[in-house]
């Protein structure tokens, strides 16, 4: 008997934190990040064979991150929207070394990521505030590497957080 409210509590504990797992999931709606054309994406352009990359596995993270970065910094009202132009992820296949790396993305400071982007942020009034390029790089990205950090796109995403951390006033 003594159990009943402890598994009901633990149910009501399951389900609070099921609701704001879905609601962090669901992208912001203030944010719109969209590719253009990301067959013609250098990534896409490099990447054949074996080397074949599933634009998926890095796409739809990044549009993801973008738009949940991106969502941070915006007043109430105000509204974003970023077209991606082009992805080169850091690294890049040296098949030269033979057959056993034919599939091993090789990192060096002589592969920097890049990421081009056009964006677009509109007032609370709907009507565009500020709008601009930008091609995002770091020749020093892996000065700035962590061990720690295992995610397989976190140069990429270290350009985009460098590129918000001013806030929308630096978009």
């Amino acid at each position: 008997m003594a159990s009943f409210p402890l598994s009901r509590l633990s149910c009501l504990a399951l389900l609070a934190f099921s609701a704001m797992a879905a609601q962090a999931a669901q992208p912001p709606d203030d944010v719109s990040v969209h590719y253009r054309d990301p067959g013609h994406f250098t990534e896409a352009k490099r990447s054949f064979g074996v080397n074949a990359n599933n634009a998926d596995a890095y796409l739809k993270p990044l549009k993801a991150y973008i738009a949940q970065r991106a969502a941070r910094i915006l007043a109430p009202g105000q509204r974003l929207d970023v077209e991606v132009t082009d992805v080169d992820l850091a690294g890049e296949y040296e098949p030269w070394r033979g057959p056993n790396f034919n599939n091993v993305r090789i990192v060096k400071d002589i592969y920097p990521p890049r990421i081009d982007l056009d964006f677009t942020l509109y007032g609370a009034d709907g009507k565009p505030l500020r709008s601009g390029s930008r091609s995002l790089r770091d020749l020093a990205f892996m000065a700035r590497a962590s061990v720690v950090d295992q995610d397989s796109l976190r140069y990429e995403k270290a350009l985009i957080d460098r590129w918000l951390r001013k806030g929308a006033a630096g978009l």
